[in-house]
C-alpha cells in the first residue's frame, strides 16, 4: 500500500484515540452519493506507518458498501489539546488472513470483546494527505500539512 509516512506524534494520537475517549471519525460516500459518518474506536496505525487499520464489526453495513463503491475516505481526530487532524486516503477491504488477524489483534480490547467471533471486516486506509492543527506553541497554532 502506498501513502505518506505518518509522523510519530500523529501515530500516538491515532493509536491512543479510543483509550483517551477520542475515537477517529470516518467519512465515506455511499453509492447514492450520500456521506456517511461513523466513529471508529479500532483505528490503529498499521505497521508500515503509511496506513491506518480499522476493524468494522458489522460486515454487512453501509460503510463496507460505500468503501467498495468509492475507496476515497477521510478520517478526523480531535481532542481538547488537538483542534483537529484530518487524514485523506483510499480504503480497501483486507483479504489476506494474516493482515486481517493483525488488524483485529491490534484493536483495543473493548473493540475485540464486542466481536469475539471475529465476524467483522478489516479495512486498510492508505494515507495520502494529513492536515490540521496539531496543537499550540506560544499561543500560536502548530499546523501540520503532509502529502
Amino acid at each position: 500500500m502506498t501513502g505518506i509516512d505518518i509522523p510519530a506524534e500523529v501515530r500516538a494520537l491515532v493509536d491512543g484515540a479510543l483509550e483517551s475517549d477520542h475515537p477517529l471519525l470516518l467519512a465515506v460516500v455511499n453509492p447514492q452519493g450520500e456521506p456517511l459518518l461513523s466513529y471508529r474506536g479500532s483505528a490503529r496505525v498499521h505497521d508500515d506507518g503509511r496506513s491506518i487499520g480499522l476493524w468494522l464489526r458489522n460486515a454487512g453495513g453501509g460503510t463496507i458498501e460505500a468503501i467498495c463503491g468509492n475507496p476515497a475516505v477521510a478520517l478526523m481526530y480531535r481532542s481538547e489539546a488537538v483542534p483537529f487532524v484530518q487524514f485523506r486516503g483510499h480504503a480497501r477491504v483486507v483479504d489476506d488472513p494474516a493482515t486481517r488477524d493483525e488488524i483485529f489483534d491490534r484493536s483495543p480490547e473493548r473493540e475485540r470483546a464486542a466481536d469475539p467471533e471475529r465476524g467483522g471486516v478489516a479495512i486498510l486506509v492508505g494515507i495520502d494527505r494529513i492536515e490540521g492543527v496539531i496543537g499550540f506553541e506560544d499561543g500560536k497554532p502548530r499546523f501540520l500539512k503532509l502529502g
